[in-house]
């Protein structure tokens, strides 16, 4: 000891030496410099963590000030609110089942689930689970890290605890607040519930993928009978790795697809790694031992998998869907409410709306609703059989696709789609509706859903519907369908070539011609009318849409569906009140309250004359037009009123039809984004397109009409409102009738809202002389030789004219096309620009005792003079006016010379002679070729067979002067015969 205590104190006298020497100066200066800078560091690193961490609880308490703090009765409720599912109903309370959901899960409790299954989600999910209080507070800083520095692995720092949390009382939203509300409410649920109650509310709501059926799946339970067929209770160390692995990836980890196929081993083998995943973590934290590891490790997995299972069928598959989502979206609406959030702001913020879809699909599967719905049974059974035994759809094309999943490549069908609607008119209750032809190949409701151009149906509602009601047309007024052209558009009726001029508005509407709708609508297009269709409930409007020309025919950006579209009749029938269709009568909780109930309001969008007028235009629709197959189909009468409709290339067809009670909207057509297909094939099989639909539609009511013919076959009868009355106008301008339009016989009559009758007298016509040019008629000049002039003919006011054909122009002499019922009165007062020069000559030919001559190809000529010049003078002999037959019979022993004569009054030079000799013989002349028919036995003048020279018509070959009775029409230098336009378009039931 002494020895030991020696070497000490020789030790600190060293130390003693070494502090005072002048050599270890710098030395003791620099260490304490050193201590200084590392308390100051060290101070530093203190006062910035008490001031982040300050400003991050600052900032915590800022995110979840608003949070409620809810009771653990409250929190418990959401916990375990995945015990009820709700209940729909037909109308008149006939139960339909329970809500159809895309999510299937099975309750179980933890004691039946295997212990392999609870260690391989704690190793996976949550490793600290038994030590935590709710949050892992290094997993939670690391994730805000990874976060803050945007790093490509994200590791995330979500408990058992937290993500029951996210799942069950929050939603996926990806924010500060939601994870700040995550963290609060997870420290305090885990003071209400034990570990174990947590653990098993987890394996009971995590999403697990795909069963064997396809369909998507939660709770470990559902996960293990859907995909291994055994209970949870069951499985083994590699089934317990591999469903344990799936929640974090649930589709990319599922063995089956969306269509309940095994994917291939491509598609398998993320699943198969995250299994093996599973495995080396629990063999990290001690749960397995390597050996048990190893074995598994290696075990097939595939070989457990269950094969394919089928569902059983479900009866109403497009109802309970559809009523499932707008039951979710009323109560949306009242869980914002409850939150003190104007319901109204749903419509109008996505991300608002999509938070309180979720919290509403939560709620409308967990609190046992009892949906009660308008559907009537009987109808919507009888809509659904008449729609599948329709054998007239249309070819059903395929197409090959390949799963972007596994890769594998399977076959699609496409068939003709169809969506119906049927709405009670006076209170907007939906009765019934058709969703579509197959619920396996397609589960989109095309009734509800599919937005579709509306094709010409749209008439009624945007142009004459409106131009009713700002004044500008009756029932009966004259509208123009004659051709224009704009930049880019320049559009036709269904068949191109046709322009019928002048025509009324029922006319118009009966027949559906495009060129009117759009003309009228240009006319009012400055008033905005595409506000009816805001009013009528069409939602899917766009800016370009209030700007848009071809709006008027159908031609909207987005469309509209079937219920939008028959709704929007349905005010026709309603006197001009739009009343909103609905489907969900009422919604009672479990305990018997009414948390909803139904309220129908009526919205003024036409006056009740405009309806009344339209009404009675469309009820020619059936009778005469496009929709008189529908009619002619129907097993009862009742007073119908309808409107046809197709779109572009044929994509769409529609007919949509009321009668007081009710409204029936069809539609059909191809469902193909990749390649837009026409109804318009395989016509000789399938009838029309349009046939089609006026079949079907027919169908679809007398279907009804056996269930209750009181409602679908009502004997009640649209009646005028005091408003309309019948007056008079000139049918060729829509004003009051001059003494000029009664003289010709051009006086009319039809409905006219009261308050808007024609006062201002006709000013259309005026005296005057034309000529025609080829079958249309121009105003004579002062040079043209009067002898092809009519004179003191009725013209039409070049002033009415320029009105009539407004801002979009077009032809004037197409105002009143040949066969018009007009030209009879009326003839054109368009100005032709003569041709430069004389007419062309035209060629003579003799054939019997008669001459005719070739037509002159000059643009302007009026007509043809024919001369005698036997005695070496010019002899008119016969005047031939433009559409008389271009022949003359002459005299024996002279010869004659024909002139083509223009508007100005030029002639061409002079034809080639023809001279005729007289003979003593009586004999007839021998025929050089008794093989061939002498003269007397071929075709006579009378009966050309159209396919030569001439003006015949006829099937055959020959020269032609006459008229044959054939379908060809021989043209005025070679003859060929065209078929007749009426027999190459056949069965034609709407035009457009």
């Amino acid at each position: 000891m002494d020895e030991i205590k020696k070497r000490i104190e020789q030790l600190n006298e060293k130390i003693e030496q070494l502090s005072t020497s002048e050599r270890t100066r710098p030395i003791r200066i620099g260490l304490r410099v050193v201590w200084n800078l590392t308390l100051l560091f060290l101070f530093i690193i203190v006062t910035g963590f008490a001031f982040v961490s300050a400003v991050g609880a600052g900032y915590f308490a800022s995110l979840v000030k608003d949070e409620h703090l809810q009771s653990k009765d409250e929190m418990l409720a959401q916990i375990y609110s995945y015990e009820e599912t709700s209940e729909v109903y037909f109308a008149n309370n006939i139960y339909i089942g329970k809500l159809r959901t895309d999510l299937e899960r099975r309750e179980t409790s933890l004691d039946q689930v295997s212990p392999l299954v609870v260690n391989a989600v704690l190793a996976t999910e949550d490793e600290f689970f038994k030590e935590h209080g709710g949050i892992v507070p290094k997993a939670v800083l690391r994730g805000l890290l990874q976060d803050f520095l945007n790093t490509s692995t994200q590791t995330g720092g979500s408990t058992l605890t937290q993500q029951l949390i996210k799942n069950q009382i929050l939603t996926n939203e990806v924010s500060y607040e939601r994870k700040a509300r995550e963290i609060l409410l997870a420290l305090r649920l885990e003071k209400f519930m034990s570990k174990d109650e947590i653990l098993e509310a987890y394996l009971n709501i995590i999403p697990y993928g795909r069963s064997s059926s396809g369909r998507n799946i939660a709770g470990v339970e559902t996960a293990a009978r859907g995909i291994f067929g055994k209970s949870a209770s069951e499985l083994n160390l590699p089934q317990a790795a591999y469903i344990a692995g799936i929640p974090q990836a649930p589709f990319a980890y599922t063995p089956f697809t969306q269509y309940g196929q095994i994917k291939d081993i491509n598609g398998l083998q993320p699943g198969i790694e995250r299994m093996k995943v599973v495995l080396s973590r629990m063999l990290e934290v001690g749960y397995i031992t390597d050996t048990e590891y190893k074995q598994a490790i290696s075990y097939d997995i595939t070989q457990d998998f269950r094969e394919p299972e089928k569902l059983a069928t479900d009866n109403y598959p497009w109802l309970t869907y559809e009523l499932e989502s707008r039951a979710k979206r009323i109560i949306a609406g009242i869980l914002a409410e409850k939150d003190g959030i104007d319901p109204n702001r749903l419509d109008e913020e996505d991300n608002l709306l999509e938070k309180y879809m979720i919290l509403a699909d939560r709620d409308i599967r967990s609190s046992g609703y009892r949906i009660y719905s308008t559907i009537d049974k009987e109808m919507y059974d009888a809509m659904q059989e008449a729609a599948e035994n329709f054998n007239y759809y249309g070819h059903t094309f395929t197409r090959t696709e390949t799963d972007p999943e596994s890769g594998e490549e399977y076959e699609v069908q496409i068939p003709v789609q169809v969506g119906g609607m049927l709405i009670e008119n006076r209170t907007g209750r939906i009765l019934s509706f058709v969703g579509g032809r197959d619920f396996d190949l397609s589960e989109l409701n095309y009734a509800t859903q599919a937005y579709r151009s509306n094709g010409s149906t749209m008439k009624p509602l945007l142009a004459y519907g409106p131009a009713m009601d700002y004044g500008i047309i009756g029932a009966g007024s004259p509208v123009v369908d004659v051709k224009f052209t704009l930049p880019g558009y320049e559009p036709s009726n269904y068949l191109v070539n046709e322009e019928r001029g002048i025509m009324t508005v029922r006319e118009a509407l009966a027949h559906s011609q495009n060129l009117t709708a759009l003309r009228l609508y240009d006319s009012i297009r400055d008033k905005r009318p595409v506000t009816y269709l805001e009013k009528l409930g069409f939602s899917k409007l766009v800016p370009v849409d209030y700007e848009s020309l071809a709006i008027s025919i159908g031609a909207m950006t987005v469309g509209t569906t079937v219920e939008e579209n028959t709704n929007a009749f349905a005010a026709f029938a309603n006197s001009g009140q739009f009343v909103d269709a609905y489907m969900i009568d009422k919604i009672v909780d479990i305990d018997g309250n009414i948390i909803f109930e139904h309220k129908s309001e009526a919205v003024d969008v036409y006056s009740a004359e405009t309806a009344y007028m339209m009404t009675d235009a469309l009820r020619d629709v059936l009778d005469y037009g496009t929709g008189a197959r529908a009619k002619s189909l129907l097993k009862f009468s009742s007073d119908f009123a309808a409107k046809t409709g197709t779109s572009q290339n044929y994509r769409d067809v529609w007919l949509v039809g009321y009668n007081p009670n009710i409204s029936l909207g069809l539609w059909m057509g191809y469902d193909d984004k990749k390649e837009p297909r026409s109804l318009y094939q395989f016509n000789n099989t399938y009838y029309q397109p349009s046939t089609r639909v006026n079949m079907l539609w027919a169908n679809l009511m007398n279907a009804i009409y056996d269930v209750n013919p009181d409602l679908i076959g009502t004997s009640e009868q649209f009646t005028p409102p005091p408003g309309v009355v019948n007056a008079s106008f000139c049918s060729i301008s829509g004003l009051a009738p001059s003494d000029a339009c009664t003289q010709a016989g051009l006086v009319n009559s039809d409905l006219f809202n009261r308050n808007f009758l024609p006062t201002k007298l006709d000013d259309s016509l005026i005296q005057s002389s034309t000529v025609m040019i080829d079958g249309k008629a121009y105003v004579a000049l002062d040079s043209t030789p009067k002898e092809f002039v009519t004179e003191n003919g009725i013209g039409l006011n070049p002033d009415f004219v320029e009105k009539m054909l407004g801002r979009l122009g077009g032809e004037p002499s197409k105002l009143l096309p040949n066969g018009s019922s007009l030209t009879e009165k009326v003839v054109s007062t368009a100005k032709l620009q003569p041709d430069s020069g004389k007419p062309s000559t035209v060629t003579v030919t003799l054939k019997g005792n008669s001459i005719t001559w070739s037509k002159s190809n000059a643009n302007d000529v009026i007509g043809y003079r024919v001369y005698d010049i036997t005695n070496g003078d010019r002899k008119l002999v016969a005047t031939i006016k433009d559409g008389q037959e271009r022949q003359f019979t002459i005299t024996l022993n002279s010869s004659y010379i024909v002139v083509a004569v223009d508007i100005t009054g030029l002639e061409s030079a002079n034809s080639n002679t023809i001279t005729t000799e007289s003979t003593d013989d009586p004999t007839p002349p021998i025929n050089p070729n008794p093989d061939l028919p002498g003269e007397e036995d071929g075709p006579s003048p009378d009966s050309g067979n159209g396919n030569g020279n001439g003006n015949g018509s006829g099937n055959g070959n020959g020269n032609s002067n006459g008229s044959g009775n054939g379908n060809g029409s021989g043209n005025d230098n070679n003859g060929n015969g065209n078929q007749n336009e009426d027999n190459i378009i056949e069965d034609i039931i709407d035009p457009n």
